[in-house]
């Protein structure tokens, strides 16, 4: 049966970028072919500047997101990344198989640590290492498929190199994961500035829907979002990516092809309309299904508390496997 990891981030309030280019496909595809652990990867929320009190709290909201966006925790595993221990116990094993060099390498370090040096911030040693975190949480597991945006691709790739590479050392240890791509939506763009991703840690919001944003505010967000003087009935990422990514989000809330709606309109205005309505109706079962769940925090936290423990007994003897081979001396 086919293993298959994915992880959501507590570093912001999750957007409608993060639900078609990732926890719809989670619902529609992967609980439904293998067995699939869906993480609040928690421990990444640490790599940069934080309020404790808001990590807690955007964890609880985004495992309460993913159930009232219809994961079943009869289907997949859903769990806090720092419940399981082998998280952290396998990331040290493979800091010591990876490199400097191609820690330094990865663009997110590159662009983050950049901004930080820019604005005469120091950067944490776990902004270059948390790639290895990653790569942990999906060895730890016996990963098959990774579904990943694009600009995760590189992620994947290092833990397949370190998969290899510790499997050459030390005997075979790891299954060597796959990254798999969503064929429809799988990057949002800012509805402000399309050419960047709508991503939940933008400062700002206004180009940037979230799963809990009220109907009005959407449709306000929405009407605001940047065209161009261009045509509107046809469909061109390169000369007119702010229509195209309207095009984008229509086509994934409707199952449309982007091409062809863009033949529907002969103005902005229409499509902008549309687009609102579009949004508002698809997130309106988990807005009120999120509504029912956080008024019932303990039904959240037995998800979790379960989701753990299944999590724990798959990730425990591939972690103690990989620190036999090591070399490490087996404890009592």
């Amino acid at each position: 049966m086919t293993r298959i990891f994915s992880g959501v981030k507590p570093t912001g309030h999750l957007t409608l970028g993060n639900y078609l280019g990732a926890v719809r496909r989670w619902l529609e595809a992967d609980q439904c072919r293998g067995e699939a652990l869906f993480g609040i990867v928690d421990l990444h929320a640490l790599t940069v500047e934080h309020d404790p009190a808001r990590v807690r709290r955007l964890s609880r909201q985004a495992a309460t997101l993913l159930l009232a966006a219809g994961l079943e925790p009869e289907r997949c595993v859903i769990y806090v990344q720092s419940h399981v221990d082998e998280h952290a116990r396998l990331s040290y094993l493979l800091e010591c198989t990876a490199s400097d060099g191609e820690l330094r390498r990865m663009i997110q370090y590159k662009e983050k640590g950049a901004k930080a040096r820019a604005a005469g911030e120091g950067v944490r040693v776990s902004l270059l290492t948390y790639p290895v975190l990653m790569a942990a949480d999906i060895l730890a597991y016996e990963t098959d498929e990774v579904p990943v945006g694009e600009d995760q691709a590189q992620h994947v790739e290092l833990a397949r190199d370190l998969a290899v590479r510790f499997n050459q050392r030390y005997g075979h240890t790891f299954t060597v994961p796959r990254a798999t791509f969503p064929p429809v939506a799988a990057r949002v763009m800012d509805l402000r500035d399309p050419t960047s991703k709508m991503g939940k840690s933008r400062q700002g919001g206004a180009g940037v829907i979230h799963l809990l944003d009220e109907p009005e505010v959407v449709r306000r967000k929405v009407m605001r979002a940047v065209t161009d003087s261009g045509r509107e009935d046809r469909y061109d990422r390169e000369a007119s990516p702010g229509p195209a990514n309207l095009l984008d989000v229509l086509a994934a809330c409707e199952g449309a092809d982007p091409v062809a709606l863009a033949g529907r309109y002969t103005s902005y205005g229409a499509l902008k309309r549309d687009v609102a309505e579009a949004v508002v109706e698809l997130l309106r079962p988990v807005r009120e299904r999120h509504a029912r769940l956080a008024a019932d925090p303990g039904q959240v936290d037995a998800v979790l508390r379960e989701g753990a423990e299944r999590a724990r007994a798959m990730a425990r003897p591939v972690v103690d496997r990989a620190y036999r081979n090591i070399g490490l001396l087996p404890a009592g």
